[in-house]
Parts: structure tokens; sequence; C-alpha cells
């Protein structure tokens, strides 16, 4: 197997600056900058952006690295905001991003950066956002939220304000259902489900911004509102995308990527195991585990397949 080097690639001080401004808590084994000390990496290292707090992305980036890095390849992982990722890839500073979520979630970014980037295909096609509840909420859909805000404590728990659900919360299910006197707090991912956790154990009525497939609907008895007016939109691809010249300069690993796929209880189980039981461990080594025991996904992995 030849192992084609990215020529003269290099991540520019300006996005590691950006990106260790950006760099979320979610993902405890995730390099913080590009490099060491932040400096640029090395020529032929694969960088794969991670939005912090987005759980499949960061369970399939490390996927991606441990297989990858078995192969023979150089591969390292980088924590930062979604905008900046594809930034960096528009700009050919960053390689990949395997968790971009379309047609609706980060259509904004496709639209500013897709003539400069590759589209590397899905590799799963039923994902979801929601306004999430506690099981037992005395309410079934979004639109009788607004009408019983004060037993949700008057406000909605979201993540990092980056994020694509977070937009759209804001500029389209808020305005739709007349949730403009609800407080929207924006935090990150560790914080709403920190805050979620907190009101399952207590039994108090909670609403939060959530998507599927996640690890915490087998975790929680929590359940997606109904959303009649599809402002979150339908069931949306999860999809990778690499720089410019991507294709042409790791031809084996975007082949691999395009027919690479995840079932939703192969997602779930690797998020629940790495991310949820193992919460207290380094995310490489649970999603290692994972993968040995699971042997036929990490053969998908392989870029001589």
């Amino acid at each position: 197997m030849m192992i084609r080097k990215k020529a003269g690639a290099a991540l520019t001080a300006a996005i590691a600056m950006s990106l260790l401004a950006a760099c979320g808590g979610d993902d405890n084994s995730a390099e913080e900058t590009a490099g060491n000390g932040g400096d640029a990496a090395a020529p032929g290292t694969i960088s794969i952006g991670v939005p912090a707090g987005w759980d499949e992305g960061v369970v399939v980036s490390h996927m991606t690295e441990i297989a990858l890095e078995e192969q023979g390849y150089d591969v390292e992982l980088v924590n930062g905001e979604i905008g900046v990722i594809f930034t960096g890839l528009s700009t050919g500073d960053m390689d990949l991003l395997l968790d971009a979520w379309l047609p609706v979630t980060h259509a904004t970014y496709i639209e500013q950066y897709g003539d400069d980037i590759e589209d590397l295909g899905t590799w799963y096609d039923n994902a979801k956002l929601a306004l999430t509840v506690n099981g037992d909420a005395p309410i079934e859909s979004i639109e009788e939220l607004a009408e019983n805000a004060d037993l949700f404590n008057n406000e909605i728990i979201g993540i990092d304000g980056g994020a694509g659900i977070t937009r759209l919360t804001q500029e389209e299910v808020i305005p739709t259902y007349g949730l403009e006197d609800m407080e929207f707090k924006i935090s990150s991912t560790a914080a709403m489900l920190a805050e979620l956790d907190g009101a399952i154990a207590d039994g108090r009525n909670i609403v939060v911004t959530l998507w599927s497939p996640h690890w915490a609907y087998g975790a929680y008895d929590i359940r997606d509102l109904e959303d009649p007016e599809a402002a979150y939109g339908a069931a949306e691809d999860i999809k990778a995308f690499g720089r410019g010249g991507f294709m042409d300069d790791y031809p084996e690993v975007a082949d691999m990527l395009s027919n690479f796929t995840l079932t939703a209880e192969e997602l779930s189980d690797v998020e629940n195991y790495a991310l949820n039981e193992n919460a207290d461990r380094d995310n490489a080594e649970t999603v290692a585990e994972w993968l040995e025991e699971n042997p036929e996904v990490k053969d998908r992995f392989n870029v001589d397949n």
C-alpha cells in the first residue's frame, strides 16, 4: 500500500489559534491544538476536525484515527467549533470533517464553502434534531410548549452557539412555535447533558436540544416532542467532507470513506460504551476496545477493501 503525503500542507497559525479558542471539553483525548505545542502539523499528517460535543463525530473520528494509524497513516484529531473546521477545510488547513449534517443543519456552511471542499459521502442517513423532554413530561408536541413554559422553568437548554441545532432552534423553532418568551440557554453539550442528568435525577421537567442517534436516549427516560411544522426538517445525512484535493492526495482513504457506513445500533452502542459507560476513561482507548469487540466494523476502515 502506498501512502500518499499531502505536499506542503500545514495548519496555519491563525487556524490553530482559532481551534484552540474553540476547543470543547467533551472529547478528552483529542488534541487541543494542531501539532506539538500549537505548531503546524507535520507534512503528511491527516488532520480530522472534531466538532466539540457532537458524540457521533467524536467516536467516528477516533475510529478513523485508530484504523488508519494501524495501516501506517499519521492522523491527528483537533477539537473545534464547527464553523472554524469548515473554514479550515475550505482553506486547505484541515483535511477531514466526518460529522457534517445535511441538507439542513450545516447548509449555511455548504453554501459558503461548498465550492472549496470535497463531498466524500454519507455514512449515516437517519439523523434527527429535536426538542427533547423527560419521559413523563405533560406535553407531547412543541406547539404545546409556549403555554406550558412555566412547567419547564421557562427555559430551553441548548448546546454551543455555533452548532447547527442552535441556529435552527433560534431561527426556525422558536419563531415557528412562539417560544420567544422562554429563555434559550446556549451552553455546551456537556453542560446540557449535566442539566438533563440533574433534572431526571430530581424528577423535574426539562426541555433540551438533542439529536439522534445519541447515547442519552438509552441512558435516560426521555422522548422527542412532536414537530408538526417540521421546523427542524426531516431526517438528515451525516457526511464526510475533505479539503480540496484530498481525493487526489489520499485516494484510498477517500474511497474507504465513500463506502463506509454505520447502523443506528452500532453507533448507539459505541457511543454508550465509549462516552457514557466509560466516560471517565480516555476516549481513544474505549473506542479502540469497542472496535476490537466489533471487528466487522473495524474492517470497514480497511483502505485495501
